[in-house]
């Protein structure tokens, strides 16, 4: 296979962790802003003929996009074999239908441009809700990656506590995590009025009395729902809840609030970095790299 280079656009944690599993130099380039706002880029390693791997955490992705589009498209003009874009967070996937009369449908509008730039793309965990599937949306190859089993791992062994899901919608996902785990959930029933605007209402806990709460959530972005689920377990009177998320965002700097909420602890993944990262999810990412690059040798 030809060889690869890894690139960092803003997760250089990540990054240096993926290096280490694919067994390949990480890129450099140096790029700044110029006085009016306008990027400068420049490519300092030699890329020609080079799988080039791109790592980009797409949170605040209208900050990002333009930078990315950049470092994707020079390192195709300097002759790299293969431009692929690993994103762990991939954004844009919440407007995914025309609600009101003159809406964009912007997860489409942000995909069809994406794949433009990419030869294939690897993600964890997006927001499939009304999609069945990336390819609705993306016309290059990709792949999902699941992160729950990551989660799981991190609980395995942790004795006396109990797992709890703020809706039904995280049923089928927080289920999996618990079998794995060994650890019995309760889940609850999320009322969302707005964003900002959410009551979770959870079941008896009176058989979990005693035991440490630890809320699961695929994505904590506002963290409103985490803040109503941590006003709820209170109410039952649980003394320690901890919190666990494959992608924290944490708008506003909610991370604070949760923890000034009663949150013993927070652990997110290192798929947008932020101090709370205690779980690594390289080793899952460098197989689907390798399976997208061996597809384009032409190798099954």
């Amino acid at each position: 296979m030809s060889k690869s280079m890894i690139f960092s656009l803003n997760s250089e944690p990540l990054v240096a962790s993926l290096s280490k599993q694919l067994d390949c130099p990480i890129g450099a380039y140096n790029s700044r802003d110029f006085p009016d706002g306008e990027s400068y880029l420049r490519i300092q390693s030699k890329v020609k003929n080079c799988h080039c791997i791109v790592v980009a955490d797409l949170s605040h992705p209208n900050e990002k996009y333009l930078p990315l589009i950049f470092l994707l498209d020079t390192l195709k003009d300097l002759g790299a074999k293969s431009v692929g874009l690993v994103a762990p967070y991939l954004s844009y996937m919440r407007q995914d239908k025309r609600f009101i009369d003159g809406e964009a449908i912007t997860s489409k509008v942000f995909a069809q441009s994406l794949s433009n730039h990419i030869d294939y793309l690897v993600t964890v965990d997006p927001h499939l809700h009304r999609y069945h599937s990336l390819d609705e949306i993306y016309s290059v190859p990709n792949v999902v990656v699941q992160g729950a089993p990551l989660l799981a791992n991190w609980l395995k062994g942790q004795p006396n506590l109990f797992l709890v899901g703020p809706d039904s919608e995280s049923e089928q996902w927080i289920s999996s995590i618990a079998k794995v785990s060994g650890h019995a959930y309760v889940i609850g029933q999320k009322n969302r009025q707005g964003d900002r605007d959410v009551e979770v209402r959870l079941p008896d806990l009176g058989a979990h009395e005693g035991q440490t709460a630890v809320i699961i959530d695929d994505v904590i972005s506002s963290g409103h729902t985490i803040l109503s689920c941590i006003e709820a377990l209170k109410k039952y009177n649980v003394e320690e809840i901890k919190c666990a998320a494959v992608h924290g965002i944490f708008a506003d700097g909610v991370d604070v609030r949760l923890i000034a909420a009663g949150l013993s602890e927070l652990i997110t993944t290192n798929s947008i970095t932020h101090p709370s990262n205690a779980v690594d999810i390289a080793p899952i990412l460098a197989e689907p790299i390798l399976s997208c690059l061996a597809k384009l040798e032409g190798k099954p």
